[in-house]
């Protein structure tokens, strides 16, 4: 089954004001190319050559960029006139999206992790694979859904930026999901409303024993969304350590 990808550059990136006040935040540079060029080179690199882009009302100079896309590539743009939360951002997406495996990709989200063998599993497999979620080790995972695992080192929950994490591997805003996955938006929408994350859907998924992880280990990924992380990518990419390239070099 093929996995197709959606790119979610909505939000009015309040912390990188006044920046984005002009522009959408995955136009603004990482070292010499925007953010939203490395995002995509991750997305293409992992074998996906259908993209929905979702943006807010810059999604006009997001077009002009990325624009048609590449050769044998479809590209569909989504206009989120108003920030009505995740789970209405992604249903604009649907239309484009169903009956396939998707990897969900928000693009504050920058990683050095290779995907191309990691969506071919996932695409070939013969019963629905579940989800795949991306974590990291990090520090202070507060800001993040946290993962909860067990002794034998399965995830058994994920807690939305808990005061207290009940571990430090934040969950990572680069998801795969399988064919099941518009039924449990649906479900947890019904049942959450205006309350919904995106750690609704990966405790459906945890449920139904169909969630794993994976480690970034010696990879890693950059929440580009603060000044800060912004500045630390940028010097990532300054120094060749992250690809915006769409294809794997030989």
């Amino acid at each position: 089954m093929k996995t197709k990808a959606i790119l979610v550059a909505g939000g009015k990136g309040l912390r990188l004001f006044p920046f984005t006040r002009y522009t959408q935040k995955t136009l603004l540079p990482l070292f010499n190319r925007p953010i939203i060029d490395y995002a995509l080179g991750t997305i293409r690199r992992g074998g996906i050559t259908r993209i929905t882009i979702i943006s807010n009302e810059h999604i006009g100079h997001i077009a002009k960029h990325v624009g048609q896309g590449l050769e044998g590539e479809e590209i569909h743009y989504v206009l989120e006139e108003e920030p009505e939360g995740i789970a209405q951002a992604l249903l604009l997406a649907r239309p484009h999206n169903e009956n396939c495996r998707l990897m969900i990709y928000f693009s504050d989200n920058i990683t050095t992790v290779e995907f191309n063998d990691i969506v071919r599993e996932f695409s070939e497999a013969e019963e629905p694979p579940g989800c795949l979620l991306l974590a990291r080790e990090e520090e202070h995972p507060e800001a993040f859904g946290v993962a909860v695992v067990d002794d034998n080192g399965d995830i058994i929950d994920v807690v939305e930026k808990p005061e207290k994490p009940p571990s430090n591997l934040a969950i990572g805003g680069i998801y795969l999901f399988d064919e099941t996955f518009w039924d449990k938006l649906d479900y947890a929408v019904e049942e959450g409303g205006n309350s919904f994350s995106i750690s609704d859907i990966n405790r459906a998924y945890i449920a139904e024993g169909k969630a794993k992880f994976v480690s970034v280990g010696a990879d890693t990924w950059v929440d580009c969304g603060t000044p800060e992380t912004l500045l630390q990518a940028s010097i990532m990419a300054k120094e060749g350590k992250l690809n915006p390239r769409p294809y794997r070099e030989r």
